[in-house]
């Protein structure tokens, strides 16, 4: 038994030398591989650099936390592109994660797209008054209601008039001395014919050798009675309107143009249009007439488009969208670059323009010259070379990586550290000193890096919402040109649904008073602005808000 013991005793101790020997050689070749890989490295001069995904100037010489999100830092890839001191590179990672997208800068046919708003009206020189060229009394009228349609002939009312009796009186009596009188007898025929009288009605009357007492007035027009002037048993003098008439069979488009897309607006432009009352309907036609003089209050001038309206669709008062594709001859040699590309102060317009000969994220600033806006687009006049790449998207995200790092930037022409708003102390550098950040309230974070690019901005550009009231495009139109007139706006956009203005603007330049100031003074009315009376009397009637 004690034999046994023994031998067990033995063959533990064997058991439990063989492992610590096995661990020994294990470790001391992963150290020794290690220490030569670590001193590879370092002979090599490509020691790992560490970042933070969402905080690219954040850089470590090991991996850990982020000191300022907690996210875990990752590797820095290591390129051997010379970088530009003014450029931002993102790691890969980060560009992904704010959807920074690229395209090539290319030279497009430039087409700018014109939207006016406006009404359908009777065509001004197809409006006629009807009136009655003798005085008497009303004893009938024939048409009775506004909207009823006349034509040329039909008789529209029965006047009785004294004079008219005795002119007829008259005509019969030098009926019988005609032959021996005949001057008498052309005199009172003449009388009757500059009251309107034709030769037919004065034949009858000769003819039939009687008096009529009530007198025919027939329409001189074929068209729509716009307006009914008198009623039955009215005394009337000679010239008074007894109907206004309209003819339709021909209608104009009355468009209003903002000063700022009257340059592109020309006689002979083809335009096409649709109107509410008939979805999916299009017309279009040709701009026969732009008014030289803009109104004072509205500040648009009125462009004319006559339309054919024989099938008489096309209704006074109608409310009608059209667009005119404009063909900007004078920039066909420029590039065109999507909005979402340029970055815009107010002063400068500037984009961000990928380094050449390599595939990562590297982006330099570069301020740009814009001519006209194109819809979604812009003509660029200077500042770009054809086949460039430059961001189309996530260009905030960028620019607020830029701001980080200290960087040349949208606020910020000559670079330097911008304050976040945050207190987070020293950044790290490159050495892996230690920082020394309060980062306690940021260690639940996990936003990526456009939505910290998002919080940045707010530090360059205030943000603010308040109510404006409007009721159609047209008041979406002039509200927003009106609040990007404002020196110091960057951004404004009016939702005609909840009638919400976001607006953004540098704050050093201007104040959310003052551009709700400048939106009231267009007819308006904001949450602390009331526009002037006389002002909103002058809007169209698609714009009036007020019950």
């Amino acid at each position: 038994m004690k034999k046994i013991f023994s031998n067990k005793y033995v063959l533990y101790s064997l058991f439990v030398i063989g492992g610590l020997f096995l661990g020994w050689l294990f470790f001391h070749s992963s150290t020794g591989k290690e220490d030569k890989h670590n001193h590879t490295t370092a002979q090599d001069g490509k020691a790992t650099i560490w970042t933070c995904s969402m905080h690219p100037h954040i850089r470590m010489d090991k991996p850990g936390k982020c000191p300022i999100c907690g996210m875990d830092l990752i590797p820095l890839s290591q390129s051997t592109v010379t970088v530009d001191p003014g450029a931002i590179h993102l790691t890969k990672e980060a560009a992904e994660l704010a959807n920074v997208l690229t395209s090539v800068v290319t030279k497009q046919k430039p087409i700018k797209e014109v939207r006016l708003y406006g009404k359908v009206q009777a065509d001004e020189r197809l409006l006629q008054s009807q009136v009655a060229h003798i005085p008497g009394r009303i004893e009938k009228l024939l048409v009775n209601f506004t909207g009823e349609g006349v034509r040329k002939g039909q008789t529209l009312a029965l006047i009785y008039s004294p004079e008219l009796v005795t002119a007829q009186q008259e005509l019969l009596e030098t009926v019988k001395t005609k032959d021996s009188q005949p001057e008498m007898y052309e005199a009172s025929k003449e009388k009757l014919r500059q009251w309107k009288l034709t030769d037919e009605q004065i034949a009858k009357i000769e003819s039939s050798g009687v008096v009529q007492n009530n007198f025919e007035v027939v329409s001189n027009t074929t068209g729509i009675v716009t307006a009914r002037r008198v009623n039955n048993g009215d005394h009337i003098a000679q010239g008074t309107v007894l109907y206004d008439i309209a003819d339709l069979s021909t209608v104009w488009l009355m468009f209003d143009a903002y000063e700022s897309d009257l340059p592109f607006l020309n006689e002979g432009n083809k335009i096409s249009f649709t109107v509410q009352a008939m979805p999916g309907t299009n017309f279009s036609g040709n701009i026969i007439f732009i008014d030289p003089v803009i109104d004072p209050v509205t500040r648009v001038s009125k462009v004319r488009v006559e339309i054919n309206n024989k099938s008489g669709k096309l209704k006074p008062e109608m409310f009608a969208t059209g667009i005119v594709n404009a063909n900007l001859a004078e920039y066909k040699n420029n590039f065109i670059i999507p909005r979402s590309a340029v970055l815009w102060t107010g002063k400068r317009s500037i984009v961000y323009v990928k380094q050449s000969g390599t595939d990562e994220p590297i982006f330099k600033i570069r301020e740009i010259e814009l001519g006209p806006m194109l819809g979604s687009s812009y003509v660029v006049t200077d500042g770009l070379n054809e086949g460039e790449e430059i961001v189309t998207q996530g260009t905030f995200s960028v620019d607020a990586a830029a701001q980080l790092e200290g960087k040349p930037s949208m606020m910020n022409q000559d670079g330097g550290k911008t304050s976040t708003g945050h207190n987070h102390g020293d950044a790290q550098n490159t050495e892996g000193k230690e920082e020394n950040t309060d980062h306690s309230a940021h260690q639940q974070q996990t936003q990526t890096v456009s939505e910290h690019s998002n919080h940045s901005s707010q530090e360059m550009a205030q943000h603010e919402i308040f109510s404006v009231s409007g009721n159609c495009e047209m008041c979406k139109e002039r509200i927003e040109n009106t609040a990007k007139s404002v020196k110091g706006v960057l951004s404004a956009s009016w939702d005609v649904n909840t009638r919400k203005m976001n607006v953004e603007y540098n704050s050093k330049e201007t104040s959310k008073d003052a551009i709700q100031k400048a939106i009231a003074k267009v007819g308006h009315d904001t949450e602390k602005v009331k526009a002037n009376d006389n002002v909103y009397n002058n809007l169209p009637d698609c714009c009036k808000y007020r019950k």
